[in-house]
């Protein structure tokens, strides 16, 4: 449908940690698909080489770029290679996370600093440097997702990942107003319980849920949602798309909530 025809869309965290499709990899497919250019970067420098090789084998445009964007001068050096390699950017995807296990007893020092480095910071320093291209450019769409861990406790124990995404719908929502009258506009996404490769290669979610056994661990995940079944990672891309697009053009400062019921009932 070309819904993102003429857009330049930069998706960060556009690899995949395992086989299969990851959030970031289907949204940065799913904005090819629909006509973008997609600027695919990743820590991973391979995961990201993937992701361009699926979208040009399709006809599409896109490019790799390495960064650790929970560090300012890769952040900074991401945003002008993009700028450079096609011009401009009109949709920001900040799409990377972790999750370390435990409660604020358990969970060190370092691995709060961490989590909050890779979930929080990251999103920070690419607003940062991404919000006056837009403004130059006349607006743009920058989306981050969150979880619905953020506004929920979920049964597991992940007190750092859930504070961390918290932190992130107020830092959206701030900065949603904040630049809404230079036709920025800033919207997170709150995926429920999901089905893909990072929540596969968990090991502290695995043994959260089942003692280690991932089979288990599905079925334990299935059982939580009141549809059924959980999630995949092209519901989180199809949110995104929307949220790209022109058609969500009075949307600003939304928490759009992914999630198959789950938190309607846990309300």
């Amino acid at each position: 449908m070309e819904r993102l025809k003429g857009k330049t869309a930069m998706v960060v965290g556009a690899g995949s940690i395992g086989p299969g499709w990851g959030n970031g990899k289907a949204t940065a497919v799913t904005f090819a698909r629909e006509g973008a250019q997609v600027f695919c970067v990743d820590r991973n420098a391979a995961a990201a080489e993937e992701t361009v090789k699926i979208i040009t084998g399709e006809g599409g445009k896109a490019a790799a770029f390495t960064a650790d964007v929970s560090r300012a001068a890769d952040v900074e050096a991401m945003v002008a290679a993009c700028l450079k390699t096609y011009g401009r950017i009109d949709v920001l995807d900040n799409n990377v996370g972790i999750a370390e296990m435990g409660s604020v007893v358990e969970t060190t020092e370092s691995e709060w600093d961490r989590v909050f480095a890779v979930n929080l910071k990251s999103a920070f320093l690419a607003m940062k440097h991404v919000i006056p291209v837009m403004q130059k450019q006349g607006g743009g769409s920058i989306i981050n997702i969150s979880s619905i861990a953020s506004i929920r406790h979920v049964g597991i124990s992940y007190v750092s990942y859930g504070a961390s995404k918290a932190a992130m719908n107020q830092m959206t929502r701030t900065t949603a107003v904040q630049f809404a009258a230079d036709h920025v506009r800033v919207n997170c996404i709150l995926p429920g319980l999901m089905k893909t490769p990072m929540v596969e290669h968990s090991a502290g979610l695995a043994a959260s849920y089942a003692k280690g056994d991932v089979e288990a661990m599905w079925r334990a995940r299935d059982s939580q949602v009141p549809m059924g079944h959980m999630g995949d990672a092209w519901d989180v891309a199809n949110a995104a798309l929307f949220l790209a697009s022109d058609e969500s053009r009075y949307v600003t400062g939304l928490e759009l909530v992914v999630d198959g019921g789950m938190t309607a009932r846990s309300a």
